[in-house]
């Protein structure tokens, strides 16, 4: 039995350089503890290809090198993180990357650069101990050989580049004081030259490009101003003249500095000097890139300002602005950082939620820059996860407080291979950080998070309009009604929780203000999607309505199930008494509550309903699970009695059981627990006992699925997620657990697997996963 990764989806991490274009077409981007591969031109759509692990905490920083000499195994992509450690890939062989950790740093590593001088690296770490730390090769082992002390200061931005006319290299440093130190090498220390003083705000960003023979120096401040300094070669140190004696027929230029550096015993000179100042931005300036195209040579600047500005020097050397995309509507705050394509014609921004935008040059109409298909991901920890009946896209919910979901693009092109998956709405964007939710049809579904209200939302027409185009959804019934009787879309009011109906969308005026100008609180805007939709469109178009909340819990929301003809819902809260642990059901014809049902001490942490809806299943913190039956299944009559509770005597379990799921026959569920223990219940009489037990020494079982039919031997498939990240996927009959799929950190996920659930009514079988580590999977299994 074999796996293969069919979907990945995650954020870009929300610092400034945590992501790079390198000259492999590919995208490299910090996500969590990892590095992201990613293709944006995938059999023209775009996916995540590759997952490189070897951190321990947030990756800040990534930078892919540029001019890396045909060595085997040569080095050519840089990465620090929050674990004080740099990592030094070789990423030629994604399957198996060789990497070099750089230890020496005692805080967070924040800045990172690396050039080649020959066949020679070098490589810079910046870090928030306040030390700037330059590492060479000695041998097999990268060793630090020299240590600048920036006493309590702090380095934002780090760029090695070649000094004109010598095998020499500088080290430009963007401090904390609004100045640039300039370090040039000088035998095996960099040594002070030079600070460059102009900015009235933290420089942020830095880039460096050769032009005619000289060096063209970029920094991006926080002032909203980006600086151009021009280093060029002099053959000798030329005496400054007072303005008295220049003649009348001198040019007057720009005052400069004169620095000279000694290689092998010979000076060399070099002029420093203003060379412009770029003014544009309303905000802060986070990044900038040099690129050339042809004999052109473009400037990208991204800015908190919602703007991404390509600038382009005119033929008399005055640079101005000649593209501005951007301006991402909703709450996002603009732009961490951007990077030019390697061919110049597309653009990528990573914006201040996580989000990627991209843009492509439409060189056949004008050259008109054009937003081209991304992925989109949660940016912090997804807690849960759930597939709508038919099987045709996977809702999560997540710690960054939204719902999402994703589905599969269906193109013509008739190539499976070819069949992307994208996050095609975001149903809910809320003020609490969300914690779990169920599906209750197709097009309706209940949510919970750290707020003590259940919310039942329902699909708008726009969606079901958007979800037939783009997946090619045919057999409706459902959607049938709601294109008759919902409303078109929903927003949500200022200062509100709560997404709002809207029925009919108001023209706009015969005068210049646009209609969100004019309605405020009923900002949407009906879109007809051809392809996957952008970021703005997501935040901003693509909301449920909420059509009721459910008050009855005392805590926090913590989890829910529902049945699979959609008659009740069941919830459970956080808690410390039994009296707060208790069970409500809900019947969704009238959003009453219908039972209590009462078994536990402490926080229910799954439920579960059996797919033929008789019996419901809850496991707790209090180390005990239970099972409710139902006399009247799949009807509504709610009458669930407690058929089994484990307790000290008969319970399995000596830890936490953090997880649970039923068959698909209905006999059987399992229940996975703290103490490593999978174990299969089976049904003995009237009560539910232990029939298997698969013990995992050392780890911590945190999730648990059983897949939709019996595989070979008429094994049960039980897949079962690790703490550590790890999935394993398990053949079970009567005692027997057969191992057959083991998918490790670089497929699966790298922090604690929170929710596994297989692709219910599909030919092919398919498992979706999501983690501590921002990830959301699908996994094709064969």
């Amino acid at each position: 039995m074999k796996f293969k990764n069919r979907y990945s989806s995650v954020a870009c991490n929300r610092t400034t350089e945590a992501l790079d274009w390198g000259q492999d077409g590919l995208i490299y981007f910090g996500a969590c503890h990892s590095i992201v591969v990613f293709d944006p031109k995938f059999h023209g759509s775009s996916k995540i290809i590759r997952t490189l692990c070897g951190h321990k905490a947030r990756v800040n920083t990534v930078k892919k090198l540029h001019n890396v000499p045909s060595l085997p195994e040569a080095i050519d992509l840089v990465s620090g993180s929050d674990d004080t450690n740099c990592l030094l890939w070789s990423s030629q062989n994604l399957e198996n990357p060789k990497r070099y950790t750089l230890k020496g740093h005692s805080k967070a590593v924040t800045q990172v650069e690396a050039i080649y001088l020959g066949d020679r690296l070098v490589v810079a770490t910046g870090s928030a101990d306040s030390t700037v730390k330059l590492w060479k090769l000695d041998g097999e082992e990268f060793v630090c050989f020299q240590t600048v002390d920036l006493k309590t200061g702090y380095c934002f931005a780090l760029k090695f580049f070649k000094l004109p006319g010598s095998e020499s290299s500088m080290l430009a440093c963007a401090m904390d004081n609004d100045l640039i130190h300039l370090l040039a090498e000088s035998g095996e220390q960099y040594v002070l030259v030079d600070k460059l003083k102009g900015h009235t705000d933290w420089v942020r960003g830095l880039d460096c490009v050769q032009e005619d023979g000289d060096l063209l120096l970029a920094s991006a401040s926080q002032d909203s101003f980006i600086r151009l300094w021009r280093i060029s070669q002099r053959e000798q140190v030329q005496v400054k003249k007072s303005f008295e004696e220049f003649s009348v027929d001198e040019d007057i230029v720009l005052e400069e500095k004169i620095f000279s550096i000694s290689v092998d015993g010979k000076q060399f000179h070099y002029a420093l000097a203003l060379e412009s100042v770029l003014q544009g931005h309303e905000g802060w300036v986070y990044g900038v890139n040099f690129n050339r195209q042809g004999d052109k040579l473009n400037l990208l600047s991204s800015s908190i300002d919602k703007t991404l500005t390509i600038w382009t020097p005119s033929d008399s050397g005055v640079w101005f602005e000649s593209v501005r995309v951007g301006e991402v509507g909703g709450a996002s705050l603009g732009f961490y950082g951007g990077k030019f394509s390697p061919d110049s014609k597309s653009i990528i921004g990573h914006g201040f939620q996580g989000s990627l935008h991209l843009w492509h040059q439409d060189v056949d109409n004008g050259g008109i820059w054009k937003p081209g298909t991304i992925i989109g991901g949660h940016f912090e920890a997804v807690r849960d996860l759930a597939w709508d009946p038919e099987g045709r896209f996977v809702m999560t919910v997540s710690a960054d407080q939204t719902t999402r979901i994703h589905a599969a693009w269906s193109r013509s092109a008739g190539d499976d291979e070819a069949v992307t998956w994208h996050e095609i709405a975001r149903p809910q964007v809320h003020g609490y950080d969300m914690q779990c939710l169920c599906m209750l049809s197709r097009y309706r579904f209940a949510s919970g998070a750290e707020e003590k209200i259940v919310r039942i939302f329902q699909a708008p027409v726009n969606f079901v309009e958007n979800l037939r185009d783009l997946c090619e959804v045919k057999d409706d019934p459902e959607g049938d009604v709601i294109l008759k009787t919902t409303p078109k879309g929903a927003s949500v009011p200022s200062l509100g929780l709560s997404n709002k109906a809207v029925y009919s969308i108001e023209e706009e005026t015969s005068n210049t203000k646009h209609v969100k100008d004019i309605y405020p609180e009923h900002y949407f805007i009906p879109t007809k999607l051809e392809s996957p939709p952008s970021e703005e469109t997501l935040m901003q178009n693509t909301l449920w309505p909420e059509m009721q909340k459910l008050y009855g819990h005392g805590y926090e929301i913590y989890a829910l199930a529902s049945t699979h003809d959609g008659h009740f819902v069941a919830s459970a809260s956080r808690a410390t008494s039994a009296e707060h642990a208790r069970i409500l059901v809900w019947n969704t014809s009238n959003w009453k509550i219908q039972q209590k049902l009462d078994a536990h001490q402490l926080t229910v942490t799954q439920l579960a309903f059996s797919p033929d809806d008789r019996s419901l299943l809850a496991v707790s913190r209090d180390r005990t699970l239970s099972v409710f039956e139902n006399k009247e299944p799949r009807g509504a009559v709610c009458d669930f009695q407690l058929v089994t509770h484990t307790d000290k005597r008969t319970s399995v379990h000596a830890r936490i059981i953090w997880c649970c799921d039923w068959s698909h026959d209905s006999v059987h569920f399992a229940s996975g627990s703290r103490d490593g223990k999978v174990v299969l219940w089976g049904r003995e009489e009237t009560q539910y006992k232990a029939c298997s037990v698969l013990e995992m020494k050392g780890e911590s079982v945190t999730a648990v699925a059983f897949g939709p039919t019996k595989v070979a031997d008429d094994r049960y498939m039980v897949a079962v997620g690790l703490e550590k990240g790890v999935i394993q996927l398990y053949g079970v009959l009567q005692q027997e657990w057969k191992l057959l799929i083991t998918i490790d950190e670089f497929c699966g996920h790298h922090l604690t697997v929170k929710r596994l659930a297989f692709r219910p009514s599909s030919e092919k079988m398919q498992l979706a996963s999501c983690g501590e580590d921002n990830f959301v999977r699908i996994y094709d299994i064969c």
